[in-house]
């Protein structure tokens, strides 16, 4: 039930990001507490304002301090747009989805989010007691945090259980997806945004990756592609070219059918960043995708990381080389470890080698990517694909993108419906 809790952060470096709310680091009990003890001057005003009810979903009330504490972990994720209206938008959906939740008697345990909390913070390699201390370090107190989690998983569990039994991926199904619109023969055409996440901004680039794995338009990921996107694409808005399926590692290829056009994948670590991708379109094709017995590659280390200097020794070694095999002269005289070249099963590849291998054509480069916690920069080259004979597609690929994309729709539908029927009073 925790695929859906979509929040992130690690041990806070947003310290300078100052707000009102930021100043207010009391607990809500210090808050009442002061307010009966100052008399009726501005600051009770002010606090019986915060507290009084700023919206009401069906029977339930959404506070001015709710707002405040979704807006201020907004602004710390950086959030496009205006934080406050996202926040009202975000706390009338997860109302919806509780007041479904409840209605049902779909309901989490305190286990079951004690553990999405954690699993939260452990995207970021902190403990939960950690994360918490980090947030509340921002303004943010626990119970915003544990609020978001437990709407993630709420929404989860009450999708699985009232539209679980009617999502089902028969042998069937897979025959005529694999004939028809198998994965041996899609296309699909991605918008991708990579964040650097060395270990001093990996807190940041989380939070923010959380934040843009909501984008629902085409145009909101360009733009934030354009903003903080690492990736040689990022000029271009994070747009790729049209690829086969087969060329993305078999462990991404399920996240990716699984996402319908608009939608946006949930952020996937790699070492020292983090990839989102977005689905822009969707192809069927009549011949069958090339599968790949080994992909031989090359990756030379430049220190310095994404600095200008090392960025530029990049720049004037790609205009030098034409193939792998000029990268030996390049590596003469250097410690063997500068230059790692071979030729690997896509499986044993790692996940953001294969990812940035996928959008290259033979001898082409890439400078996407870091080692060494973001000290080392990867010239990485494609030098050839070993075409793979008489294997089938893993039928396991094609009947999780199905079930994802039938659950997606529900989903999307029942919130809609959720909130046509809803009664929301906003004061």
């Amino acid at each position: 039930m925790l695929a859906n809790a979509k929040t992130n952060m690690q041990g806070f470096t947003l310290m300078n990001f100052l707000s009102p709310l930021k100043r207010l680091r009391i607990p809500l009990v210090a808050l009442v507490v002061a307010t009966a003890t100052i008399g009726f001057g501005a600051s009770a005003s002010y606090a019986q304002n915060l507290f009084a009810p700023a919206i009401k979903v069906n029977d339930k009330v959404i506070t001015g301090f709710e707002i405040q504490q979704r807006a201020r972990m907004l602004q710390l994720f950086r959030s496009p747009g205006d934080p406050t209206q996202e926040a009202r938008k975000q706390l009338i959906e997860e109302r919806l989805k509780m007041d479904a939740a409840e209605t049902l008697g779909v309901l989490p345990t305190r286990d079951e989010i004690d553990a999405g909390m954690q699993e939260f913070a452990g995207r970021a390699n902190m403990t939960k007691e950690q994360f918490i201390g980090a947030l509340g370090g921002a303004g943010v107190e626990p119970a915003a945090f544990r609020d978001f989690v437990t709407a993630g998983v709420v929404w989860r569990g009450l999708v699985r259980a009232k539209f679980g039994n009617r999502v089902e991926v028969n042998d069937g199904d897979i025959d005529r997806a694999l004939s028809s619109t198998g994965a041996a023969n899609v296309r699909v055409l991605l918008s991708e945004i990579i964040l650097p996440a060395p270990p001093p901004r990996a807190a940041a680039a989380q939070a923010r990756a959380e934040q843009i794995s909501q984008i629902k338009s085409l145009s909101g990921f360009a733009s934030a592609a354009r903003k903080y996107s690492a990736s040689a694409s990022r000029g271009r808005g994070g747009k790729l070219q049209w690829m086969p399926i087969t060329n993305l590692p078999a462990q991404i290829r399920g996240l990716v059918l699984g996402l319908a056009p608009g939608q946006v994948s949930d952020p996937i670590p790699i070492p020292g960043g983090i990839v989102l991708f977005q689905m822009r379109a969707i192809e069927e094709g009549k011949a069958a995708a090339q599968e790949y017995a080994a992909i031989e590659y090359a990756a030379y280390y430049i220190n310095g990381g994404r600095t200008p200097e090392a960025l530029a020794t990049a720049k004037k070694l790609k205009r030098r080389v034409d193939t792998c095999d000029d990268l030996y002269g390049v590596a003469k005289g250097q410690p063997a470890e500068v230059l790692e070249r071979g030729s690997k099963k896509p499986s044993e590849i790692p996940t953001d080698i294969g990812i940035e291998l996928a959008k290259l054509d033979k001898h082409e480069v890439s400078t996407t990517l870091t080692r060494a916690n973001g000290q080392t920069l990867v010239f990485l080259m494609l030098c050839g694909r070993t075409p793979q004979l008489g294997e089938d597609v893993a039928r396991d690929e094609v009947g999780l993108g199905l079930r994802n994309r039938r659950l997606a729709s529900y989903a999307d539908g029942y919130l809609e419906q959720l909130r046509a029927e809803a009664r929301i009073v906003e004061y």
